[in-house]
């Protein structure tokens, strides 16, 4: 069986939101496209507390975009974006969420952020996505979303180690591209890991 995983498809990284990812609204037409073709629509969702200490706010003097060592991990520190609770941390109007199996939330820890879908980003507790996956017996994953060189890229990259047979959806995703060539780096990086790279109109030809 095989899943679809949408990554973090809410409002605050859409164009006008908290943390904006340039054309992110573009690829939810993508995933409205390709969740009818799939039996298990898992979808991601930042879900963090108003303090989380990956915000440049809980660090005085400090700007988004500073990176600093949290807890032994390096962090690119964010505006304050996806507030559990909060408008900004709701799925995307546009997005048929009636065909979401079920959230995954993450991030929650306010002690260290959490871009992968699975794990946090010191692989020290769960989501409860492989799980997830597991209970259906899902030994492949399509996934898509925002942001491809953060969030997008370290779910794919968990996935292949987990034993997942993994594709990306390029036109489903968007990067922030905090230094330029950020999202091809992403992308190469996936590639070597064995993700597979894909369109959406492959998976909808017959």
């Amino acid at each position: 069986m095989e899943a679809l995983i949408l990554v973090d498809l809410q409002n605050d990284f859409m164009p006008g939101g908290a943390l904006a990812v340039r054309e992110g609204d573009l690829v939810v037409p993508v995933a409205n496209r390709l969740m009818p073709h799939f039996k298990l629509v898992i979808a991601t969702q930042d879900w963090h507390p108003q303090d989380h200490r990956s915000f440049a706010a809980s660090h005085p003097g400090k700007q988004p975009g500073d990176v600093i060592d949290l807890h032994g991990l390096s962090q690119v520190l964010w505006p304050v974006h996806c507030v559990a609770g909060t408008p900004g941390a709701a799925l995307y109007r546009t997005l048929d969420q009636k065909r979401i199996t079920e959230t995954i939330r993450k991030g929650m820890n306010r002690e260290i952020d959490s871009y992968s879908g699975f794990f946090d980003n010191g692989h020290r507790q769960a989501t409860g996505l492989e799980q997830r996956l597991a209970r259906d017996g899902v030994k492949a994953v399509t996934i898509l979303g925002l942001a491809t060189d953060y969030c997008v890229k370290f779910t794919a990259l968990d996935a292949v180690r987990l034993g997942f047979k993994t594709r990306l959806v390029q036109d489903g995703c968007r990067g922030v591209e905090l230094k330029p060539g950020d999202v091809e780096h992403a992308l190469d990086e996936m590639r070597q890991a064995g993700v597979s790279l894909c369109l959406a109109d492959d998976l909808l030809r017959p």
